[in-house]
């Protein structure tokens, strides 16, 4: 198993740990855990809207990530997990993209229906909705470091 698949996984169990723990780190009197909590909100400016109404909150405060960011980064740590863990499937490079494809329908309907004010999901559908996508781009990504490079070709072995 590859160093760069395992080094994946860890930073998928960091990332979503740091993201549990800001809000805490955030609102605690020891100004370098409170520095650290702003570095992690910080750092999810860059990557999540971090509307406050869209996001769970814990100790009082949003995650620095909304909800359905929140969905991926923790369906990523498991499909991440699951590809350590599980043997890789032989398959084709384009039935990877379709399997990434179809999990990203449900997340692109909810936002469809929220762009064309179709309908208002609540966090935890939002949420629900990311489940699959985070798990399939990551378990794809890792079963292919696991087997220690990209592959070239029509061919992947995942």
């Amino acid at each position: 198993m590859s160093r760069l698949a395992r080094a994946l996984v860890f930073g998928c169990l960091l990332w979503t740990a740091l993201l549990i723990a800001a809000p805490f780190a955030a609102a605690s009197a020891n100004p370098s855990l409170a520095r650290a909590g702003a570095l992690v909100y910080f750092a999810g400016a860059f990557v999540c809207h971090q509307r406050p109404e869209r996001s769970f909150h814990l100790a009082g405060a949003p995650l620095p990530v909304c909800a359905r960011c929140t969905g991926l980064y923790v369906s990523a740590l498991a499909g991440g997990l699951a590809a350590l863990v599980l043997s890789t499937v032989s398959t084709t490079a384009s039935r990877v993209r379709c399997l990434i494809g179809l999990a990203a329908v449900p997340t692109l309907l909810t936002v469809v229906a929220e762009l064309f004010g179709l309908a208002h999901p609540s966090n935890v559908v939002r949420a629900v909705s990311a489940l699959p996508l985070g798990a399939a781009a990551a378990w794809a990504v890792v079963s292919t470091a696991r087997r220690d490079g990209i592959v070239s070709g029509p061919r992947a072995e995942i």
